[in-house]
């Protein structure tokens, strides 16, 4: 059984910024995010659009997101 719930992408978005992520530039819906040490994410959700396990696990890969954070 996964760790994690599906949620949707306005709580992730705040739950990135809660652990040191910044939004360093926007072009439509996608969001450059940054954070000291870490290569820059791409967060391409629309807010209430829904974000199934599987993404959000790919999302904690390369953001370092634990279940416990949102």
């Amino acid at each position: 059984m996964s760790d994690w719930k599906s949620i949707k992408a306005k709580r992730l978005l705040a739950a990135l910024l809660r652990i040191g992520w910044k939004v360093k530039r926007q072009t439509g819906s996608h969001k450059i995010l940054e954070r000291p040490n870490w290569p820059d994410v791409v967060f391409a959700f629309h807010d209430n659009e829904e974000i199934g396990p599987k993404m959000l696990a790919r999302v904690a890969k390369v953001t370092g997101l634990n279940p416990k954070d949102l």
